[in-house]
């Protein structure tokens, strides 16, 4: 038995989560001093547009895709690649802290596996999601993975408030709040199309935990039995 003296103050953090972290973290920090000139020189001003114009999802590349029946690599690589760019190093960080709370507890709950398949599935069905319905050009961030985190959150403490009586349309608050705060920043201050992805990531996070959870399944299947 461990003593508590030599316990961590703090739990640690599952690796493959650090190590998705540090990859999020290490570009976004490169191509904000490239922005601030600090590093690259007089070009490096334009490392992030470039980046984002490169490996940013484009939704009228999409479309030519899906007009043309062609799927070069260099497009299909753009479903993924964008979750690694952001706007500006404040969005960044809002994803990034996202990602360690709710990486967290999925990785914890779930395991490594099923944390990087529900990051990635999310982000790649939110692409898909967002192409086949906006008209925006541009889609980029980590949120729709981030926001499939959120859904396998919510699906985990869906569980757990269930397992003790109490009301589980709770496990939704958060993304509620989320919502409703992209909602009143879109109205106020202007906004993209963005949330499509967002619940396209939710849903997939949402979905995948119910089959990856241990008796996510059964718990759904006797929820229903019982309506």
């Amino acid at each position: 038995m461990t003593h508590p003296h030599n316990e961590a103050p703090v739990n640690p953090l599952p690796p493959v989560v650090v190590a998705l972290f540090l990859v999020l973290a290490g570009l976004e920090l490169a191509l904000w001093l490239g922005g601030q000139g600090i590093v690259g020189g007089p070009g490096a001003v334009g490392w992030r547009t470039g980046m984002i114009e490169s490996y940013g999802f484009s939704g009228r590349a999409f479309d030519w895709m899906l007009e043309t029946g062609q799927y070069p690599p260099e497009l299909l690589v753009r479903f993924v690649s964008y979750l690694f760019l952001h706007a500006s190093f404040s969005h960044a960080l809002f994803a990034m802290v996202i990602l360690l709370a709710m990486g967290k507890i999925v990785a914890e709950a779930l395991g490594s596996l099923a944390f990087v398949t529900i990051f990635f599935l999310s982000g790649i069905v939110g692409a898909l999601a967002f192409g086949l319905i906006s008209d925006d050009p541009w889609l980029i961030g980590a949120f729709p993975s981030v926001y499939g985190l959120i859904g396998g959150f919510t699906f985990l403490l869906w569980m757990r408030l269930g397992t003790v009586g109490a009301n589980q349309y709770r496990a939704f608050s958060l993304i509620g709040m989320l919502l409703a705060v992209q909602l009143v920043f879109g109205v106020f201050f202007g906004g993209t199309n963005d949330w499509i992805a967002d619940i396209a990531g939710f849903v997939v996070g949402f979905g995948l935990t119910v089959v990856l959870a241990p008796g996510g399944t059964a718990g759904v299947m006797a929820r229903i039995r019982r309506r």
